[in-house]
């Protein structure tokens, strides 16, 4: 990503996105509101076992600030049921499979023009701070084959991040339902635990260094 383009405010895009989302059909209203997707929900026993979580949130708070300020802290730390995309293999993933890393997933598709924009910025963060604790899970969204969708990732150089693939877009209604995601990109920054600690929409700087002392933090947060 260049200086130039790191340059071009976030609501830039913004605008641009919510214009190639009509036009793919899939529109999406990209605005910050502290209580999307953060209000409290009905406490279950699954939000208590993610109880814990409250410290990594804490932990994470002080470092949502320049090229990741449009993150937003969860509430209350909580699973996300019911998500589920393939893997590079076409095996069936959820969350569960990641239990014990610290997760970045981002929701992306060909025709969303900030996700194209972001999607090398996520590869180099990937390079740069991927390992057994962390992982960038981008799951591609786009309804047909991956000729598409691999085929841009070859054309941009993106070979840090592993393929993940949801061609039926359950995975964006499963967020959706959430109040986590209004259009593309959707990012969820998910803990060890398979607990969601924050979101976002909208698309950032991943290779910045605001972004990269974000994932320290989740990485090495009390109880990682």
């Amino acid at each position: 990503m260049t200086d130039r383009k790191k340059r071009l405010p976030v609501a830039g895009w913004v605008a641009i996105a919510v214009v190639f989302g009509l036009i793919a059909g899939a529109a999406g209203v990209y605005v910050r509101e502290s209580g999307s997707g953060n209000g409290a929900p009905a406490e279950t026993a699954a939000a208590k076992a993610c109880e814990a979580s409250k410290d990594q949130v804490a932990a994470i708070t002080p470092f949502l600030k320049g090229q990741v300020a449009a993150m937003a802290p969860v509430s209350v730390p909580r699973p996300i049921e019911g998500l589920a995309f393939k893997g590079s293999d076409g095996k069936d993933l959820t969350l569960a499979d990641f239990t014990g890393r610290t997760v970045l997933l981002n929701l992306w598709a060909t025709w969303c023009v900030p996700c194209r924009e972001e999607m090398p910025a996520l590869n180099a963060l990937q390079k740069a701070e991927g390992g057994d604790g962390f992982e960038v899970v981008a799951v591609n969204i786009d309804i047909g084959d991956d000729e598409k969708p691999k085929a841009f990732l070859d054309e941009t150089g993106v070979h840090e991040l592993a393929y993940y693939r949801d061609a039926s877009m359950g995975v964006f209604n499963v967020l959706k339902k959430e109040g986590l995601a209004f259009g593309l990109p959707a990012t969820l920054l998910i803990d060890d635990k398979g607990c969601l600690i924050g979101s976002m929409n909208g698309p950032a700087a991943w290779d910045s260094e605001d972004a990269k002392a974000l994932v320290r933090a989740a990485t090495t947060a009390p109880n990682s």
